[in-house]
């Protein structure tokens, strides 16, 4: 089927669509219908169906015959260790700590939070508790007291899950401190905490609440799966909120199973015989997507890989792991390979291996400049696919389906809308932009399965954070545009839209200008306050490895592509060269922090920062081109 038609079948009957996809699944009771709107705007997804997670990942693949077959290769380059884990394996060790979690009191509805590294135990421990039919809420490894003591009093839960370290290029970052502080910190105490000890570092268990992985397991019997409702949460997973306070995201089980198994025939192009490669993190949404859950629903081989895209130990890291493992289709950020560019912009290392299994490269996670996307494409030679979507979602909202015989890729472009996205570009008073004109993406309610339905016990706040603006639509937080024949373009967060002497410009427009200079591996735009104009942008650029000409030619060519480009509208003068941009554990630039540095405005370090010393390195350029003012 192509993509027009399934499209156009989802839009005229999604009833029927989205019970027809939900066949793919393994019921205990197989729903009566798809969608419930009883308590609009609260929509659920096969409410009266019974299903449960674990079974459909893992179980299900047992009993039809796919036991022996790999389900997990941990490929850890921080370590130097390497394993897989076979279905039957990932069924016996799922089963058994899942039954020293009921043995200990666990139930269904129960919240448990996970803090651990990027180890087979968490994705154990994720799946364990969806076999309970317990809500996990997985923290990203290593995230700071305060942000896991938030979030333990949020989602108040009877057990935390932890490892005792975490293992970065830089080295190891010890979690019972951090996990410690927290439970101190925090209203809520957890009754108990399972730690799994890596040889690393072993850390101290706190008496009468702690205990060793193992020991906590010893004698535990291996429990069946619980049946839940479609409409039951799986996890919690916490997004960065405005006001400080995080976003617990819900995911309901149901919708969650059925689109994300949609997902990896459909769009993806993976049939069940590929070895699949999310390059994430579990703490993240694209980690519990595309690492653990639809691969494993699909019957896929998943690689769970524990280190960088770059220093560890080099450049070459990926490419050794496609080679190596067989990897069809990859699924990273493109930061990380924007930071693969930066240190090996001639693609030498890719040389060094054979990336014949590769099939296609998924990027998505921020905007992928089209500069990243030629770059892989050359190098690899194999499609590479800009997609678009948000830990709200769950799954792609816009991209190019593989598996739909794929309409053609627009560089530039994150695609065309999936089945279950009506996406519109809205004005400010709300109203429909024609083509090519930059609004506000907005989405038509309501959203698909797997979508969220709410926040955790945060109704009004859903309601107010998403669906109060546009009456009918799920405000995204992001700008963009759509052209003539429906691609939808992402160009920037909508707090990135400035305006500039009437004019209302796009970040992410400039910096697509900025990368396409030779020399220049990576970029950030943010408007800064100006009194004559309202804001004016200023370009941040990373060069690549190896530039050695002067620095005042490249900002003086940078400066005057972007008013050949974009024109003097823009009003951008201002270069600052800058060794690395502040980012996220997760590949996202923190354009708002930078903005809030050049204004002189109070600001937190965000907890999600993946190196602090990088927002030095701003303040001090910002103050040399004499910001703030």
């Amino acid at each position: 089927m192509n993509y027009e038609d399934t499209y156009s079948s989802w839009k005229s009957d999604p009833e029927h669509f989205w019970m027809g996809a939900a066949k793919a699944i393994d019921w205990f009771k197989f729903p009566s219908h798809a969608l419930d709107e009883s308590r609009k705007p609260f929509y659920t997804w096969y409410s009266d169906g019974e299903v449960n997670t674990c079974f459909n990942a893992v179980d299900r693949h047992v009993e039809g015959g796919l036991g022996k077959k790999v389900a997990i290769i941990y490929d850890s380059p921080v370590t130097g260790i390497k394993r897989t884990l076979t279905f039957d394996e990932l069924l016996e060790k799922t089963a058994k700590f899942a039954g020293a979690l009921k043995r200990s009191g666990i139930q269904k509805g129960d919240r448990v939070i996970i803090y651990m590294p990027m180890i087979p135990e968490a994705i154990i421990a994720m799946l364990a508790c969806a076999r309970l039919g317990a809500i996990h809420s997985v923290v990203f490894g290593g995230f700071a007291s305060k942000e896991l003591a938030v979030r333990i009093d949020d989602a108040q839960p009877r057990a935390i899950i932890s490892g005792s370290c975490g293992i970065e290029p830089s080295g190891i970052v010890p979690y019972k401190p951090l996990l410690d502080n927290a439970i101190e910190q925090s209203v809520h105490k957890p009754e108990f905490c399972v730690v799994y000890q890596r040889e690393q570092l072993e850390a101290p268990l706190v008496f009468g609440r702690d205990h060793d992985w193992d020991e906590f397991q010893k004698g535990s019997v291996s429990c069946p799966c619980l049946p839940v409702y479609g409409s039951d949460p799986l996890y919690i997973l916490y997004t960065s909120g405005t006001t400080g306070q995080p976003k617990g995201v819900v995911r309901p089980t149901g919708g969650h199973l059925v689109s994300l198994m949609w997902t990896m025939e459909n769009f993806y192009g993976v049939q069940q015989e590929d070895v699949f490669w999310a390059a994430s993190d579990v703490g993240w949404v694209v980690g519990h997507s595309y690492i653990v859950y639809a691969p494993l629903f699909a019957g896929n081989t998943t690689v769970l890989f524990e280190g960088k895209p770059i220093g560890t130990p080099d450049p070459g890291t990926f490419w050794r792991v496609i080679e190596e493992h067989g990897v069809k289709t990859l699924f990273t950020a493109p930061t990380a390979f924007r930071a693969i560019k930066r240190s090996d912009p001639d693609g030498n290392y890719i040389k060094k291996f054979d990336t014949s299994t590769l099939k296609a490269l998924f990027l998505a996670g921020e905007r992928a400049d089209p500069d990243t996307i030629k770059w892989a494409a050359q190098k690899l030679k194999v499609p590479v696919i800009d997609h678009w979507w948000q830990t709200e979602t769950g799954f792609p909202m816009v991209g190019c389906p593989l598996g739909l015989d794929s309409p053609s890729i627009k560089i530039g472009s994150a695609g065309l809308p999936m089945p279950g996205f009506q996406i519109k570009v809205l004005g400010n008073d709300g109203k429909e932009l024609e083509p090519g004109k930059l609004g506000s993406i907005a989405v038509k309610m309501p959203l698909p399965p797997g979508a969220l339905p709410t926040l955790w016990n945060a109704d009004e706040r859903f309601k107010s954070a998403y669906l109060s603006r546009f009456p009918g639509y799920y405000e995204t937080g992001d700008a963009g545009v759509i052209d003539s024949e429906g691609y939808v373009s992402i160009m920037a967060r909508t707090d990135d839209v400035i305006n500039t002497a009437g004019h209302r410009l796009s970040t992410g427009a400039i910096e697509e200008v900025l990368t396409e200079h030779p020399d220049i591996a990576e970029c950030a735009v943010i408007g800064v306050k100006d009194e004559l104009k309202g804001q004016i942008p200023i370009g941040f650029i990373c060069l690549n490895a190896g530039v050695n000409r002067k620095l005042e030619e490249i900002m003086i060519e940078a400066v005057s592509s972007v008013r050949e480009k974009i024109g003097p509208v823009a009003s951008f003068k201002t270069v600052v060269v800058v060794d690395r941009l502040p980012k996220t554990r997760s590949g996202k630039i923190l354009r708002g922090t930078m903005l809030k540095i050049a204004d002189g405005d109070d600001f937190t370090i965000p907890a999600t920062i993946d190196d602090i010393t990088s927002l030095d390195e701003i303040r001090e350029s910002l103050e040399k081109v004499g910001y703030p003012k």
